[in-house]
Formats: structure tokens, C-alpha cells, sequence
């Protein structure tokens, strides 16, 4: 049992870690994507795949060394597990499919032009990257492999990195109005309380 939780983890961090690397491949050149004839995922889904194997190969030497083996660790990673589960339930509110999946930012006839400030996403902007962190760190701390902290290090470095190329896209999509937004909302640490 303790193998195939290892394996499911190191699993789940492998394509939880590229999803950064996914976008960071959108944002630089949306124009690019949106002025492509046919659906530019026809391309960007096997690339998005080829980058969890590459990724899956690079690191399964180390897919077993763990830092600890204890059953306690699962307690804190339920809870992690359960907060990401309902942010991401909460990223679906006031949201359409088309803006949860970026179809906004590829595809020229889904430019659906609306700036979501309410729910959830009035106290942090971008809450299913919250999500998706909240789920590596839940599998990371469960299986204590040094693989998932360290796809999970990655993750971060490379997040930050693309919300930096989001949030001037959505700037300027938005202008004046998202600047505010992003002045009072930070963006993955939710803000507690008023």
C-alpha cells in the first residue's frame, strides 16, 4: 500500500508541477495561439503530456527516497487534500467552464472579456493555483518523498513566474479595473478575515 501511495504521489506532483510550465508556454505569445486557424490545444495537450514524461522520466531514479515513513503525515495531508478540493469547488463559482479551462486567452472566439472579483476570488486571485498547491503539498507531506517537495519547489518557482506574465495579461485585458483588483487581492495567500 505504502509503494502505490508513493507512486500516486509522485505521480500527482509530476503533472501538478508542469501546469506552470504549461501557461508559462501560452502567456508569452497568446496572439500567437489566438491567431491560429484550428484549436491551438490540438497542440498544447501533447506538449502539456510529453512535458509529464519528460518530467516523469527525469525524476523516477528518486521516486522512492522518502524522508520519513509515518502514518501521522496523512492527517495534515486529508486536511490539505480537503482545502484544495474546496477551493477548487469555489474556483467553479461566478466562473464559466471557458475561463476555468483558458479558453479566454487562446482561442479568439471565447474572448470572454469578464473580470471576476466576488467569492472566492475576493479574497485571492488566483485560487485553482492555491488549489493545485494545496494538492502537491497534500501528496508531498503524505508520502514524505523527496521527489514530491522537490516538484513541488519547482512548481513554486515556476508559478511565480507565470502569475507574473497572468496578471500583466489580465492588466492589459483590463486595465485600470484589474490593477485595483490586484492592488487589494493578493494573489495566491488568501487574505483572512475582513
Amino acid at each position: 500500500m505504502l509503494r502505490l501511495l508513493q507512486t500516486l504521489g509522485w505521480l500527482a506532483c509530476v503533472v501538478y508541477s508542469t501546469i506552470p510550465s504549461f501557461w508559462l508556454v501560452i502567456h508569452p505569445r497568446v496572439d500567437y495561439w489566438r491567431s491560429r486557424p484550428r484549436s491551438p490545444y490540438r497542440v498544447l495537450v501533447p506538449l502539456w503530456i510529453a512535458m509529464w514524461i519528460v518530467l516523469a522520466v527525469i525524476t523516477a531514479p528518486w521516486r522512492h527516497i522518502a524522508l520519513y515513513h509515518t502514518f501521522w503525515t496523512w492527517i495534515p495531508a486529508v486536511v490539505l487534500f480537503a482545502i484544495g478540493l474546496y477551493l477548487y469547488s469555489q474556483s467553479g463559482k461566478h466562473f464559466s467552464r471557458a475561463q476555468l479551462g483558458g479558453m479566454p486567452e487562446v482561442l479568439p472566439n471565447h474572448r470572454e472579456q469578464r473580470l471576476v472579483t466576488t467569492g472566492i476570488r475576493a479574497r485571492v486571485r488566483h485560487p485553482v493555483y492555491l488549489a493545485h498547491l494545496c494538492e502537491m503539498l497534500a501528496w508531498s507531506i503524505g508520502t514524505g518523498l523527496v521527489v514530491g517537495y522537490g516538484l513541488t519547489v519547482f512548481a513554486i518557482v515556476t508559478g511565480a513566474i507565470m502569475i507574473a506574465m497572468e496578471d500583466a495579461e489580465l492588466e492589459q485585458r483590463f486595465g485600470k479595473e484589474y490593477v485595483a483588483y490586484r492592488d487589494q487581492v493578493p494573489a495566491v495567500l488568501p487574505r483572512i478575515g475582513a
